[in-house]
């Protein structure tokens, strides 16, 4: 199982247009094949920071996601609405 987070940092103006974009296109990543549940979830102290944490079962998964219409058509709109560019981490269950 992967795990990916990204940090997304907007401009403060723009949050309610991503929120918006999410709320469109989050069932619809939840969907993809091989996505096992996406989160999103605000920095407490800086409102316009926010984390997606999504899970799929292999790389290959994501992979497909990442290559999709649907990520880039859903990319492309949101990061417009960056402030800085987005980081991002995949990781793994160390089983710990």
């Amino acid at each position: 199982m992967i795990t990916r987070i990204v940090q997304l940092t907007f401009q403060e103006h723009l949050v309610d247009e991503f929120l918006k974009t999410f709320e469109e296109n989050g069932p619809k990543i939840r969907a993809m094949k091989g996505c096992h549940g996406v989160d999103l979830v605000q920095d407490l102290y800086r409102p316009y920071v926010f984390f997606t944490l999504s899970k799929w079962e292999s790389e290959d998964h994501l992979n497909a996601y990442r290559e999709s219409d649907l990520f880039r058509n859903t990319w492309k709109v949101t990061k417009s609405l960056f402030s800085v560019p987005a980081h991002a981490w995949s990781t793994t269950d160390t089983g710990k």
